[in-house]
Order: structure tokens, then sequence, then C-alpha cells
């Protein structure tokens, strides 16, 4: 499954990109995020490998995002790969103004396993409506420092 997302962030380009690409805001803004592990390379460049750690709905689970291209602040392409499902995450910022940016996002979900092809079949939207939330919670987050984790 293949589909895009887009939203506007009202900041300009480089300020929005560096919050997106700072590791340590990712809790502010990735429901579920409980920890993170560098496995690879230098943050934000071509190589770049972490290990994602998640809590939802009582389960826990965790995915590898690797970054595949880096061409800041215009590019930054991600894989994610996770029991079940490979993601392929290509993100794409344009400076609208000098206060404004755009984020598309372009996911290729690709299912592993049976049970994972059945799911997306059945509730593709789960995986849009989350791509959805992850970049509006950015948005709060980047644009009014609206945290989903205050305590954290």
């Amino acid at each position: 499954m293949t589909y895009t997302t887009e939203i506007r962030i009202n900041l300009n380009l480089e300020t929005f990109t560096s919050k997106l690409i700072n590791t340590d805001n990712l809790k502010h803004w990735q429901l579920g995020l409980t920890d993170y592990d560098y496995i690879y390379g230098t943050p934000s460049k071509t190589g770049f490998k972490i290990r994602l750690h998640y809590t939802l709905d009582t389960k826990s689970f965790f995915l590898i995002q690797t970054i595949s291209k880096s061409a800041l602040p215009n590019e930054l392409h991600v894989t994610y790969e996770s029991k079940g499902i490979y993601t392929i995450q290509e993100n794409c910022f344009t400076a609208i103004s000098e206060k404004e940016s755009l984020w598309v996002s372009k996911n290729e979900v690709i299912p592993t396993t049976f049970k994972m092809r059945l799911m997306l079949l059945i509730m593709p939207s789960i995986f849009k409506n989350q791509t959805k939330t992850y970049m509006q919670n950015f948005k709060n987050f980047a644009e009014n420092g609206i945290s989903i984790n205050p305590k954290k």
C-alpha cells in the first residue's frame, strides 16, 4: 500500500527540520515511544540507524529506523522494519515562505507476514491515520511546544 500525507508547519525550513531530526524530540510527538537505542552512524546522516521502543495498548514492540537518504533541509528518506511490516518513507520539505514549510510524506507499507497482509487489506486507514496523527503531533510540538508526553 502506498499513500501520501502532507502538513504545513508554521516555522521556517531550517528550524522545522532541525526540530524534526533531533532524536531527543521524538518523545514529544511519537505516541507510545518509550525509549530508543543508537545502533549505527551519525544522527541525521545517511546510514544512521536506531531502534525505537514503543508501548501501545499494553503491547510492546520496536522498530528499526534507518536513514536511507539525507539531503537536508529538503529531503529525509527512512525505512522502518518491524515484525510483519517494512515501511519506506520519503519525506520532502519545502519552504513555502520565510515562516512556513510544507512536509510531504510518501509511504509504502509492505507486509512481510500473512497476518499483517490481512490487516493491511482490512484496515488500511490505521496506517494512514497513524502517519497523520504523528505529523499533527509534531506540528503541535514544533510550533507551540505541546508535548504528548508532558512528564518527559
